[in-house]
């Protein structure tokens, strides 16, 4: 068995509406020092029932561009756990 981490951000330059309103209610309570670019993204886990770790990898990478990650405006980085 492999577990797998995937983190999924927006690409640089894509406007991330979910961060600035964490950086305005941040601000709104008190910590004014935190930064405007805010990013906010997701981690999924998964553990996939495979012995071989390229094919393993390979198959988590076509999930990711096929439904997990929208390549078009999000990066994803793929981490054996």
């Amino acid at each position: 068995m492999i577990e797998f981490k995937i983190e999924i951000f927006l690409h640089e330059g894509v406007l991330d509406t979910q961060g600035r309103a964490v950086a305005n209610a941040l601000h709104k309570l008190g910590f004014p020092e935190v930064n405007e670019n805010v990013r906010v993204g997701k981690i999924i886990y998964l553990k996939m029932d495979e012995s071989d770790i390229n094919k393993a990898s390979e198959k988590v990478k076509s999930m990711c561009e096929k439904l997990l990650a929208n390549p078009t405006i999000e990066n994803y980085e793929i981490k054996v756990v």
